[in-house]
Parts: C-alpha cells; structure tokens; sequence
C-alpha cells in the first residue's frame, strides 16, 4: 500500500513538473478541505440498514492550464466513504485527474473524470483495495483564491471482494472549499 501511494505521488510530481516546463501559462497548487455525504448502492438489495455516513475531506490538488479556458487538475485527497454502519465504513486514499472547463472568466468551472480510490487502514475485511469511479464537478469562485465546488462520484467497480455475494457501488456527496496557494 505505501508503494503505491508513494507511486502515485511521484506521478502526480512528475505530471506537474514536465508539463509546468512545457506550458506558456502557470500551473497553480492547492488544497482542498470539505464534506462528503457517501451511500452504498447494493444491486441485489440492501444487505444492512444503509444508512448514508457523513465526513470530512482533505487533500491537495494542481491545475495545470491546456488552452485559455480548459485544463486538467489531478488531485490526492482522503475521503470517508461506504455506509455509516462500522463494518461498511470505508477511508480512501481517491485520486482524481479531472477535465475542467472554465466560463465567464474563471467565476465557474464544470470537470469530469476518473478516480481511483485506494482503501486504508483495513485488511482483509471483504472489501477491495481498490475501486473506480467517475466525477463530475460545478466550481464557484468567491473572491482571489478561494473557490467552493459540489461533486459527485460514481462508483463503477463493486466495493466487495470477489468472493463474497454482495455486491454494491458507492455514491458519493462531496461539497468543498478549495483554496489556491500559488
């Protein structure tokens, strides 16, 4: 797990550095703190009272500029996932890497884009370590650097082991507050 987690930080590093050197326009950093509302959306029925858990999220993020109005802006953020009973309740380590589009000069951005999730801190506790999803993002800006944004991530992959009967997504709520630091 520290492997790919370290993998996916010089990825991230590395994606950054090369295309700052090869861009006309500034890569801007961030970090990003907020809400999630996550539910577990079980295909054959719920298996447990499911109801939807509620926590915090943080991470950082960088946007890297493609044209005037579009960019791409891979982020690393925790998020509390699952359901609120303590045996569904899941953290993750997600990794999205979203398209944004900008409109009236900046004020509001839309973005899709993959995500993969990697689970911490359990083991072999019949979930999978890692799950898929997809974003879709509305930013705001409020004033300089500072911008709100609601998501939503669609679980594409089961969150069971393969070996176990059930199988369920997740759906996940997060509203965020993300400030720009340079």
């Amino acid at each position: 797990m520290k492997t790919l987690i370290t993998t996916l930080v010089l990825a991230l590093c590395t994606t950054i550095g090369f295309s700052q050197s090869n861009s006309s326009q500034s890569v801007s950093y961030g970090v990003r703190a907020g809400l999630t509302i996550s539910n577990m959306d079980y295909k054959d029925g719920p298996i447990n009272e499911n109801q939807h858990r509620n926590g915090f999220l943080f991470g950082i993020y960088a946007e890297i500029p493609l044209a005037a109005s579009l960019s791409v802006a891979p982020e690393i953020q925790f998020s509390p996932e699952g359901a609120n009973h303590e045996d569904f309740a899941n953290d993750y380590i997600n990794v999205p890497v979203l398209l944004k589009y900008k409109l009236f000069d900046d004020a509001v951005a839309f973005g899709v884009g993959p995500q993969v999730g990697v689970k911490v801190h359990k083991d072999n506790d019949g979930f999978k370590n890692f799950v898929f999803s997809g974003v879709g993002i509305i930013e705001f800006k409020l004033t300089g650097d500072f911008y709100v944004d609601a998501r939503y991530n669609y679980g594409f992959s089961n969150v069971f082991d393969e070996e176990l009967v059930p199988e369920a997504t997740t759906g996940v709520i997060q509203i965020g507050l993300n400030y720009k630091v340079f």
